[in-house]
């Protein structure tokens, strides 16, 4: 449930996404994360403004989410 908020939050086409819901999906995520740097990316980048910055921010912070999750699952 998690990352299907996350994934529609990375695929707004235009406004700050910064949503509650946004943020419970990244705490639930903390845990299953050893490293914290894409939850904090994925946090900042969707309270800027700046739509194409916004959209790359997001997709590489998904990224590193998804790659911690693999990883963690492999371990």
């Amino acid at each position: 449930m998690s990352l299907y908020i996350l994934r529609a939050a990375a695929a707004a086409r235009s406004g700050k996404v910064d949503t509650i819901e946004v943020r419970l999906a990244l705490r639930c995520l903390l845990a299953h994360c050893p490293e914290r740097w894409p939850l904090d990316m994925f946090w900042n980048s969707v309270g800027t403004d700046h739509d194409i910055g916004r959209a790359q921010g997001c997709t590489a912070a998904l990224n590193g989410i998804l790659r911690q999750l693999e990883l963690n699952a492999a371990a």
